[in-house]
């Protein structure tokens, strides 16, 4: 796990940041990665694959060095951890190991404000809670009760000397309603409003807003989306990052208070058809200097889930989708596999035209 600091947000403290000299700077880095699916077909891979139990670390094996690398990596927990038995659609729960994997693997931060937060109930959102805190996994968006609710969140971190207030959004439980004393953060202006507020109290150099919403596996935003990125940068959002539309959504703006990342698409699932077979991780570069704070870069990388055939049976493999497989021969990926993923990247190239790409060097 990197290290990471100042966890709670405590209502009405002020925190006093020191003054930088001239030419000293502050820089972060950040990945935020789309939706973590737990699909039957997955659990049976996890199951298959494990030399005892369950074990998802395969998935990841690409893709560690990348998340090791960032200061902090954010991913969208869309299954509930809430125990046996596991299911995939449309009542998730995975398996623990999942949470091991994830975080073995570079994650530090995970959101679970999303439409499955209640597949299990009560209890199923409680115990996904209980197990990321064993595993030290900071996380945010569903909570246990309102004093959590009201202590932890927004979630405050620093790093690198750079404070962020982390904030996470859902437009719904699939029907499921909520049951007290849990709270899910629900895509509400007026309460979204005063949590903004909130956070401006802590002084954090850049506040970063997550939100599930939007239409499933439309590659464009729709005027809602468009309509609350613009409330969310006017009460004091710098950047947004979105998912839940199972595909890639365009990227606009660049700058601090205008930068949106609609959707993200899935991280890795068993979703197969053309633009869900993938999506990207979004990448940030904060920079903090004696004249103020901006947002001095942004890229993504698209990722590809490949499904190698192995005497263990089906994996499931996260890709970057610009490697040539040829250049890779422990991928021994057969050319009706690599071609699909050059569809999914020249998709995700002509989707995202004008914003910079991330190049997987640590493949090379």
């Amino acid at each position: 796990m990197k290290n990471l600091c100042l966890r709670t947000f405590l209502p009405f403290a002020f925190f006093f940041h020191g003054f930088l000299v001239s030419g000293q700077e502050h820089r972060l880095r950040l990945v935020f990665t789309g939706d973590i699916m737990g699909h039957d077909s997955q659990i049976a891979s996890a199951l298959a694959t494990g030399d005892s139990g369950y074990d998802y670390l395969p998935n990841y094996q690409y893709l560690k060095p990348y998340l090791d690398g960032a200061d902090l990596a954010v991913g969208n927990l869309e299954v509930t951890l809430a125990g046996e038995p596991y299911r995939g659609y449309p009542a998730f729960s995975s398996p623990d190991a999942l949470a091991d994997a994830l975080q073995a693997s570079g994650f530090d931060i995970l959101i679970t404000a999303n439409n499955h937060a209640l597949d299990r109930g009560r209890d199923g959102l409680e115990r996904t809670l209980q197990q990321l805190d064993r595993r030290d996994l900071l996380h945010t968006g569903t909570f246990a009760d309102t004093g959590q609710r009201n202590t932890y969140f927004p979630l405050l971190m620093e790093k690198n000397g750079i404070r962020i207030a982390l904030l996470n959004y859902a437009y719904g439980t699939n029907g499921i309603p909520d049951k007290p004393p849990t709270v899910i953060n629900r895509i509400d202006t007026v309460q979204i409003r005063t949590d903004l507020e909130k956070a401006r109290t802590a002084q954090p150099d850049f506040i970063l807003v997550t939100m599930h919403w939007g239409n499933e596996y439309q590659r464009t935003e729709n005027q809602e989306q468009r309509d609350l990125a613009r409330f969310l940068f006017e009460h004091g959002a710098d950047a947004v990052i979105g998912s839940h539309p199972h595909v890639v959504q365009p990227i606009r703006g660049g700058e601090k208070g205008t930068l949106v990342a609609y959707s993200l698409g899935n991280l890795i699932s068993n979703q197969r058809d053309r633009y869900r077979d993938g999506g990207i991780a979004f990448e940030l570069e904060l920079l903090k200097t004696a004249e103020g704070c901006r947002i001095a870069g942004h890229g993504f990388l698209p990722l590809w889930v490949y499904k190698p055939k192995t005497a263990a049976g089906t994996q499931f493999v996260l890709v970057p989708a610009a490697v040539d497989p040829q250049s890779h021969p422990d991928l021994a990926m057969p050319e009706e596999d690599a071609s699909l993923m050059k569809r999914f990247l020249y998709d995700t190239r002509e989707h995202l035209a004008g914003h910079p790409e991330v190049a997987p060097n640590w493949m090379e």
